[in-house]
C-alpha cells in the first residue's frame, strides 16, 4: 500500500501543481521519486508530527493541497490537537496519511499500533475517515481525496497486502465497493483486512452460508443506502476491522442503527478487543491472538447465523 501511495502522489504532483507533501522524517528513499521531480514541492517536517499538521493547515489555507504521511499513531494521536483545531476548525482540504495502520506494526510494540485512530478521527466534525482495502483503492483514495472540499484521513497498511481488484473500480468515498456476491449475510470489510473476510465468505459458503463481502472503505461519511439495504435483506451484518470494536467501523455501524426502525438483521461487530496487546510477534502471529483469521471471523458469523433464526420476531416480516 505505501508503494502505491508513493507512486500515485507523484503522479498526482504532475497533474495538479498544488500539491505539496510533508512527511515525518520517514519514506525518504520511498518519496526519492517525488523530491527529485518537485524537490520545491516536498518537506521533511522530521520528528515533529504537531509542527507538521500546522505546517499542512498553513499550505492549505494559501491554496494548496498538502498531503501529509508518517506512521498511523503519530500523525493521529500524537497530534490530535493541530488536527482538530488547525484543520478541522477551519476546514481546510488538509489529507492525512497513516501508514502500518492496525497491527501492520505489530513487532514494534505498543508504541506502533494503532487500534483507536478511527474512533479518534471520525469524531472530528468535518473529517472524512477512509480505509482503503488493496492498493488500488489507495491510487483511487489518493485522488479522490483531492476532490475534497474538507480534511481527509486516508489509513493505510504497510506492504505486501494481497490485491483484491483486477481492474480499478468506481471508487467514490461514501461508496461501498461490493467485492463478493452473497444472499444471507454481509461482511462489511475496511482497510487491509479485506482479503482476511473475503477468505472468511469462503469458508461460510464451504459452510453452506452465502457471504457477501463489501470493501466499506469509507467510515466517514457511511454510506447509509447500502446499510438500509443490508439490514433489510441479510439475515446477519458483519463489521470487519483491524481497529478497536469500539468506536471504528461496527460502532459508526452501531450508532446509525441505533437510530433506524422495523425488521433489520443482526449485527455483529468484529475488531480488536478493548484491551492493549502485550505479546511481540509480527502482524499475523498479533491477528491471530486477537481473533482476525479467516477461520475465527467464519466462525463469529456463522454462529451469530445460527443464533438469528427465521422464526427471530425481528426477522419473521423477512422469512
Amino acid at each position: 500500500m505505501r508503494n502505491a501511495y508513493a507512486d500515485e502522489i507523484t503522479k498526482l504532483a504532475a497533474d495538479d501543481p498544488r500539491i505539496v507533501l510533508l512527511v515525518g522524517d520517514i519514506g525518504n528513499k520511498l518519496f526519492d521519486s517525488f523530491r527529485e521531480r518537485f524537490p520545491e514541492r516536498f518537506f521533511n517536517c522530521g520528528v515533529a508530527e504537531a509542527n507538521m499538521i500546522s505546517m499542512a493547515a498553513g499550505l492549505a489555507m494559501n491554496g494548496l493541497r498538502p498531503y501529509a504521511y508518517t506512521i498511523t499513531p503519530f500523525i493521529t494521536m500524537r497530534c490530535l490537537e493541530q488536527i482538530r483545531v488547525d484543520v478541522c476548525y477551519h476546514e481546510q482540504p488538509v489529507v492525512l496519511c497513516g501508514v502500518g495502520s492496525g497491527l501492520s506494526y505489530a513487532a514494534n510494540g505498543a508504541t506502533h499500533h494503532s487500534c483507536e485512530d478511527i474512533a479518534c478521527l471520525r469524531s472530528l466534525p468535518g473529517m472524512s475517515v477512509v480505509c482503503p482495502g488493496d492498493a488500488t483503492e489507495v491510487r483511487l483514495a489518493v485522488r479522490a481525496a483531492a476532490k475534497e472540499r474538507g480534511p481527509v484521513y486516508l489509513r493505510l497498511g504497510k506492504k505486501g497486502e494481497p490485491m483484491v481488484h483486477l481492474t480499478p473500480p468506481d471508487f467514490r468515498i461514501g461508496k461501498v465497493l461490493p467485492v463478493r456476491d452473497g444472499r444471507e449475510v454481509a461482511l462489511l470489510a475496511t482497510g487491509s483486512i479485506l482479503p482476511v473476510a473475503i477468505a472468511a465468505a469462503e469458508r461460510l459458503e464451504a459452510a453452506g452460508i452465502s457471504a457477501q463481502v463489501v470493501s466499506f472503505h469509507t467510515v466517514k461519511p457511511l454510506d447509509t443506502e447500502y446499510l438500509a439495504d443490508a439490514f433489510a435483506r441479510f439475515r446477519v451484518v458483519a463489521t470487519i476491522e483491524e481497529h478497536s470494536i469500539l468506536g471504528g467501523l461496527g460502532g459508526s455501524v452501531a450508532e446509525w442503527l441505533a437510530d433506524q426502525e422495523g425488521p433489520r438483521a443482526r449485527l455483529v461487530r468484529i475488531g480488536t478487543p478493548d484491551t492493549f496487546l502485550h505479546e511481540a510477534g509480527g502482524q499475523t502471529h498479533a491477528r491471530r491472538l486477537v481473533g482476525l483469521t479467516a477461520e475465527a471471523i467464519a466462525e463469529r458469523v456463522r454462529s451469530a447465523f445460527g443464533a438469528a433464526a427465521p422464526s427471530d420476531p425481528i426477522l419473521a416480516v423477512r422469512s
